[in-house]
């Protein structure tokens, strides 16, 4: 908790938890993985293998939800949205397109 009180106090409002949507090699689809390097952030397999490579895909997330089944806990308000691609843990290559990323309410 120091850490997050000192870098508040550098940096302003900072990201408490990140929530980290993946396409993994071998780990099922669902499973939710901890980040190796710290404990404020979840990664949530969401493709998993090289069936679909080379494949337009759509995903659809509840990060309400997730976020909860995550952490145990309710979610911040979000303040932030990053996306990448890196193979940085692997070494290998990677190619990736985005299309449109949209927030919608959840339907009820």
């Amino acid at each position: 908790m120091l850490k997050c009180q000192a870098g508040r106090a550098i940096f302003g409002d900072i990201p408490i938890a990140t929530l980290n949507y993946i396409w993994g090699t071998k780990t099922p689809v669902g499973t939710i993985v901890e980040n190796a390097f710290t404990d404020l952030a979840r990664m949530i397999i969401v493709e998993s293998g090289p069936q679909k490579i080379g494949e337009w895909l759509d995903e659809e997330r509840n990060v309400y939800e997730d976020y909860k089944k995550a952490f145990g806990e309710e979610p911040p308000m979000i303040n932030g949205v990053a996306i990448m691609s890196d193979t940085d843990n692997t070494k290998e290559r990677a190619t990736a397109y985005y299309g449109d990323i949209m927030f919608l309410r959840a339907k009820q």
